[in-house]
């Protein structure tokens, strides 16, 4: 299992806290820890020094209860910014301010990513076909699922495309979500609920005093 000793681990904590503006220095070490509890799982032969995609994965789906595929390998580039295949700590822990306790502004952009797959800029008609046909539960029935799935593309293109471009442009998006809070998450589940979310913090920043 890897270990940071404790010179490494006040330099990295320094250095983070320095960025970081939605955690203590007390949490930042705390997620520091855990970083290198869940980077003892993972091989470190690669020689890079990070979570690589299916631990990441599994992070996503045993704290945080993730089961979209597709989503989860979209949070996992969000997180993975230098794209080397890798989260780094400072990568676990940039992401996780956001992730955890971003502002309303910080998580529709992340969001917005998330679903923007191809990166352009908007958010396509095939986009949300591909994401939504994704996240829905298959329902087993004599119609053919991909009509009802572009009707609710459909029905979604009509509340959120302000400009009527036929696509979702971040102030499309950014308008429509400040409208509905509830748009958010359009297109799948892409930030942790409510319940992980609270368990994560209280399991990772137990008070010292209590320990």
């Amino acid at each position: 299992m890897y270990t940071v000793d404790r010179k490494r681990l006040q330099k990295l904590k320094d250095s983070i806290s320095k960025s970081s503006k939605h955690f203590t220095s007390y949490e930042i070490e705390c997620l520091i820890k855990i970083f290198y509890t869940f980077l003892g799982e993972t091989t470190e032969k690669q020689g890079s020094i990070g979570i690589d995609r299916n631990a990441f994965r599994n992070i996503l789906h045993t704290t945080f209860g993730m089961t979209d595929d597709m989503i989860m390998d979209r949070v996992f580039r969000g997180f993975d910014r230098d794209n080397d295949g890798f989260v780094s700590v400072t990568e676990w822990i940039s992401g996780l301010c956001i992730f955890l306790r971003g502002s309303l502004e910080e998580k529709m952009k992340y969001c917005f990513e998330i679903y923007d797959l191809n990166g352009d800029g908007f958010i396509s008609r095939e986009e949300m076909f591909h994401m939504l046909k994704n996240s829905l539960l298959k329902q087993p029935s004599e119609e053919d699922p991909d009509e009802g799935i572009k009707d609710l593309v459909d029905i979604t293109l009509k509340k959120m495309d302000h400009d009527h471009d036929g696509k979702l442009s971040f102030v499309d998006y950014e308008t429509s979500v400040r409208e509905e809070a509830l748009l958010l998450e359009a297109f799948g589940p892409c930030l942790p609920d409510s319940k992980s979310h609270l368990e994560f913090e209280a399991q990772v920043f137990k008070d010292p005093h209590d320990l």
